[in-house]
């Protein structure tokens, strides 16, 4: 760390180059620096649909991310878009923290210093880069230059077993070296948040209000075919932006700034929409927004991946993406009890909303045969958790908790659906648990006795049947905390006598089954 941090930005990237290629692909140097505890994030990989709705994954997750906390109240996180492979998404992560956490940031920095830094670690990163596929670079070049002269439009099977060879080599070599990244990347220094973005990653920062409103910000605008400052750059090379609108793509990714992709920075004049360029069109300077202050802010800053974001407009359009996103996170943070399950449970949903529209056949269906790689970041700010350790008897909302379970000697299926209360406040702040203001034992103010709904509900006869009690279901017991017995346990709050009655009838087995286990 000592010879990291007294080196130069490029020797820093340099030092890590042989552990970064040589190491086992899912061990890192990063893995010993501290997680930031106030994050978490939800992925899933791509999917392609068949006609019955199954889904299959085309290859490997190429989404990358970190969330890493540093010296000086400083905290960096980023998500990462691979295409074409995982490497370039890889390599940036592990660079980018190298080139910034390793002591190059401190409280002392202004805005501009930060803006600096950020500029200069994402130059360093891409020329890092292109060192480690130097060499294959110029394999591949060389062994092109002996091929093609003599066997350009040959079929495989009739080239000599010198040229198949050669030929075999080539196709490993494009794929050591193809592929590219785009990047988000978030930084928290003295308090105030710079955003940095090369591509079409998406970053949201939400502000909640005294009275319940969320205002949504969206920081920046993706490089994209359709961004009109990218477009005017674009034409200032003497390129059609016209025709790069319509094609709506650049060598298949429609990011107009990207890490790595040999092939966009070194041979674009070979590219047909790029090739009236006068120097580099598509390139790794990344659009920096900060510092903006967070003092007083409460609320939630999220970082998406593009494949994220085209999950979601793909089904519902790209109108309310935003606040459609910001409202799932809102919601699963007044339910969830860490943010892991809140980011999860988001891009779960954001899953299954894709998969139901291209099932159902609408009109949006079409736009929903596949989805790439989905990562989801989410970072709080001063933004309450609710809280796992309130119990039933201390008040709360009520949510419901569906246990289906069907008769297998018929075709209908039952679900019974308990009623159950979780926390309506949180003492849960930024990942540390305040002390209540409540003396222990005291009555929560206003909270009631709890009550359940037993619903069971039979699909196949569409009959429902509903009871209400005055909350016999769960077990009563004070405001004090049960104390476990000898065995480590405390009693249900829950009792599911009625469920064990309601499932032993449902599969005729004519046995009571209060006070037992329950079907096995």
């Amino acid at each position: 760390g000592a010879e990291c941090v007294a080196a130069s930005d490029r020797s820093v990237c340099n030092f890590l180059l042989d552990h970064l290629i040589n190491s086992n692909q899912h061990q890192s140097w990063t893995d010993d620096l501290p997680l930031c505890q106030m994050c978490g994030v939800g992925t899933a990989p791509n999917c392609v649909y068949g006609p019955d709705g199954k889904g299959t994954q085309s290859h490997p997750n190429e989404d990358g991310h970190l969330r890493f906390r540093g010296d000086d109240g400083c905290f960096l996180y980023g998500v990462f878009n691979g295409y074409d492979g995982s490497r370039v998404a890889n390599f940036a992560s592990q660079c980018l923290t190298a080139e910034l956490l390793l002591g190059q940031l401190n409280s002392g920095h202004t805005d501009n210093d930060v803006r600096r830094i950020l500029t200069q670690a994402f130059d360093v990163v891409e020329k890092s880069y292109f060192e480690t596929i130097d060499d294959a670079l110029a394999e591949k070049a060389n062994l092109s230059n002996y091929l093609l002269p003599h066997n350009e439009n040959v079929p495989f099977h009739q080239l000599s077993p010198q040229s198949q060879k050669v030929m075999e080599r080539l196709k490993e070599l494009e794929q050591e070296v193809s592929g590219g990244a785009t990047v988000a990347v978030a930084l928290i220094l003295n308090n105030k948040l710079y955003i940095a973005n090369v591509g079409t990653n998406r970053v949201l920062l939400c502000k909640s209000s005294s009275d319940g409103q969320n205002q949504v910000l969206q920081i920046g605008r993706p490089h994209s075919t359709d961004n009109e400052d990218e477009l005017q750059r674009l034409a200032a090379l003497g390129l059609d932006s016209a025709r790069i609108r319509q094609a709506g793509q650049i060598a298949g990714q429609s990011s107009s700034r990207r890490l790595g992709d040999y092939r966009v920075k070194f041979n674009y004049n070979e590219i047909d929409v790029l090739s009236a360029a006068k120097s580099k069109p598509v390139v790794a300077e990344p659009e920096i927004h900060g510092g903006q202050s967070l003092e007083g802010v409460t609320g939630f800053l999220l970082l998406m991946s593009e494949g994220l974001i085209n999950a979601l407009e793909s089904a519902h359009g790209p109108e309310q993406a935003n606040q459609e996103i910001v409202a799932m996170v809102a919601a699963e943070l007044a339910q969830q009890t860490s943010l892991e399950a809140v980011a999860q449970s988001v891009v779960d949903r954001v899953k299954r909303l894709h998969h139901d529209v291209f099932v159902s056949g609408r009109q949006r269906a079409t736009y929903c045969s596949r989805h790439e790689d989905m990562t989801l970041l989410i970072r709080t700010l001063n933004y309450p958790l609710a809280d796992a350790a309130l119990t039933p008897t201390q008040g709360g909302r009520i949510c419901p908790v569906s246990v289906p379970y069907s008769n297998s000697q018929s075709t209908s299926k039952t679900s019974v659906t308990l009623s159950l209360v979780m926390p309506s406040q949180s003492t849960l702040t930024n990942g540390t648990n305040t002390a209540s203001t409540l003396e222990e034992g005291t009555p929560t103010p206003g909270s009631q006795s709890p009550t359940a709904t037993l619903q069971s509900t039979n699909t196949q006869t569409q009959s429902s049947s509903s009871s209400s009690g005055d909350g016999s279901l769960f077990r009563q017991r004070g405001s004090q905390a049960a104390q476990p017995d000898e065995t480590g346990r405390v009693p249900p709050y829950v009792d599911f006598s009625q469920f064990y009655r309601l499932w032993g009838s449902d599969h005729g087995d004519g046995q009571s089954m209060q006070g037992g286990l329950g079907p096995q």
